[in-house]
């Protein structure tokens, strides 16, 4: 056995027979436990995992590894053989999680089977994908939002957690250091209880590099559920990867909202953290928030730049009458929280959806069993809303109808479900999504581009 110190993950022979020959490439350093790790003392399970985490840290140009307190893996999501054989391999070679260890939607709700219209014979291997990781000790949480869960990082705490819009929330809103984990990445994370000290987990890292400022934005923008979405997709697009500071908001917002403009900036570009000054955790003040550094960047933010971020999202051309025709309304993407139903109940103020439209909620099984002790899962279901589990409605064939238009409150489900489903998309206000699901058909209001408006 080799002991601590610098050395690579190159093996010297060949890795499927290899016990610990390792030739030097690059600076990690290892630990004790590292070493014992890479020479399948705890296993062969343990060794591959270890394997994959080191190769990782060596890519990163990371210095050494670093201990992890939990995890959130995406890979149970079936995407094909590949993840399926990794997890199952993992699983059969005794695999189990060291730190705790949540998981992302799946590609089944296991609640509610009748919703899956998919291939049967996929559908079999979902679960058999979703049976390997819960053998091997992670939670069946099934839900891309595990912020929502009682149990969640505390600020400052390391953690490997997948799904962009979860990374882009454990880093900005809870101030908790994640890097930006993959599939197969995120279930060795939790096998070793390591990751590499780079990216996001580091300081010099953390401070944002570009501003946005929203004094030139519109009452009515402010006063709508549209402008975190919006204002995420406008934002991603702009800065990719770099770590943005939002500067201009009236009032500090909710977790909702911040959750929302996170999924929006992830999907649209390749954001991981952001900080709104006066209310993310790293960002008391603008200088804060930028390291006492200037930012390389500065955008003032119009109300044109958030209609064309709105207008790049929508695939169906509006008439702007409000008569455009609609088959489905879809949110929950990142899942509904407890407030969220709040809201959509709210705004439904008892009537029913129109019949020849089809509305799904996506959520999570904690927050699906809070909503039933308050009575909602039956006034919705009673209106004609279907609440789906465990899933997402854009990666699992659970729409009845994909040859109409869709409407939904969330940037990230408009950016992905065109390509995943082939439907066309508008991206609307809670509010509007709502009252155009009971009149079944679009109703838009297109005066929160200049005038303020009471909007959901």
């Amino acid at each position: 056995m080799i002991g601590p110190g610098r050395f690579s993950t190159r093996s010297s022979t060949d890795p499927a027979t290899s016990t610990g020959t390792y030739a030097a490439r690059v600076a990690l350093r290892l630990t004790d436990d590292d070493v014992r790790r890479l020479d399948g003392g705890d296993g062969p399970a343990v060794r591959l995992a270890m394997r994959v985490v080191v190769r990782l840290a060596e890519a990163l140009g990371a210095e050494e590894l670093l201990d992890i307190s939990g995890a959130h893996v995406d890979s149970c999501l079936y995407n094909g053989l590949a993840p399926l054989e990794f997890a199952e391999l993992l699983a059969g070679d005794g695999a189990t999680v060291v730190v705790p260890t949540t998981l992302n939607v799946s590609s089944l709700d296991l609640l509610h089977p009748d919703l899956y219209r998919g291939d049967p014979e996929e559908g079999d291997l979902a679960r058999r994908q979703m049976d390997a990781f819960v053998a091997m000790g992670c939670r069946p949480t099934w839900t891309c939002a595990p912020y929502q869960l009682e149990q969640r990082p505390a600020f400052g705490e390391h953690v490997a957690w997948a799904e962009s819009n979860a990374i882009a929330f454990a880093n900005s809103v809870l101030g908790a250091r994640t890097d930006r984990y993959g599939d197969l990445v995120d279930i060795c994370a939790a096998i070793t209880g390591r990751a590499p000290a780079a990216g996001l987990h580091l300081d010099e890292n953390r401070r944002a590099t570009v501003l946005f400022r929203l004094d030139a934005l519109t009452p009515g923008l402010h006063d709508s559920s549209l402008l975190a979405p919006v204002l995420g997709a406008f934002i991603g697009s702009v800065v990719g990867n770099r770590v943005p500071v939002i500067d201009g908001l009236p009032v500090p917002p909710g977790e909702d909202w911040l959750k929302a403009l996170g999924a929006a900036a992830a999907s649209a570009g390749s954001v991981a953290l952001f900080h709104v000054v006066g209310a993310t955790p790293e960002a008391p003040t603008l200088e804060t928030a930028l390291g006492g550094v200037a930012p390389t960047e500065v955008v003032v933010v119009t109300p044109a730049d958030l209609r064309g971020a709105r207008d790049r999202l929508n695939t169906v051309q509006l008439d702007g009458g409000g008569g455009d025709s609609l088959a489905t309304v879809s949110l929950g993407t990142p899942h509904y929280s407890v407030a969220e139903f709040g809201r959509f109940v709210e705004a439904l103020g008892g009537r029913r959806v129109h019949p020849e439209i089809d509305v799904y909620i996506s959520t999570g099984r904690g927050i699906l069993d809070e909503v039933e002790a308050l009575g909602w899962v039956e006034t919705l279901r009673s209106a004609g809303v279907t609440i789906v589990t465990d899933t997402c409605t854009y990666v699992t064939p659970i729409l009845a109808d994909t040859t109409g238009p869709a409407m939904t409150d969330s940037a990230k489900w408009a950016y992905y479900a065109p390509g995943n489903l082939g439907v066309d998309v508008v991206l609307a206000s809670t509010r509007e999504c709502v009252e155009s699901a009971v009149a079944g058909r679009m109703v838009l209001d297109e005066t929160i581009w200049t005038t303020q408006v009471d909007d959901g």
